[in-house]
């Protein structure tokens, strides 16, 4: 039979994983996403110490630990300027087209967690905050004065 046609073991044939990718633009942090960067490399190292001697697992920490140390290594902190427009670093309060009110900080790319109100800048809703003050009527989703801008602020500690 042909070398060709013979498959000994499917490992031989396993695909490379790709790289994780990198969010397009600038990367944009808060003092606590450069926070999370840093304590996220610590844990990804200390777990390439725990994996050491299986392969599979040691690829996997290290494509991780490129992408974070890629992240850090083009970090810019970004703070907030003050004042009543919205910018990244803010914390916004605002009430949409039903009154009713939210409360979102528009953070980086890999401190986003929408359920904790944070959204990336890069996030629609975050795209349609920035730059409108105090007051300001926003139109979202296709809907003109959706949202009503409440208050602008800094961060929460």
């Amino acid at each position: 039979m042909s070398v060709a046609f013979r498959r000994d073991v499917d490992e031989e044939h396993l695909e490379p994983r790709p790289e994780l990718p990198i969010p397009p633009g600038p990367n944009l942090v808060t003092d606590r996403g450069l926070a999370l960067i840093f304590d996220r490399i610590a844990q990804l190292e200390a777990d390439l110490e725990a994996v050491a001697g299986k392969e599979e697992e040691t690829k996997a920490v290290e494509r991780d630990l490129r992408y974070w140390r890629a992240r850090r290594s083009t970090a810019q902190i970004t703070v907030f300027p003050g004042g009543d427009t919205v910018r990244f670093g803010a914390r916004v309060r605002y009430a949409d087209a039903d009154a009713q009110e939210h409360v979102v900080e528009i953070v980086g790319a890999d401190e986003a967690d929408p359920a904790q109100g944070r959204i990336a800048f890069t996030a629609p809703l975050a795209r349609a905050l920035i730059g409108a003050g105090e007051g300001d009527m926003i139109d979202f989703a296709g809907k003109p004065e959706a949202i009503e801008i409440l208050e602008v602020g800094p961060l929460s500690a």
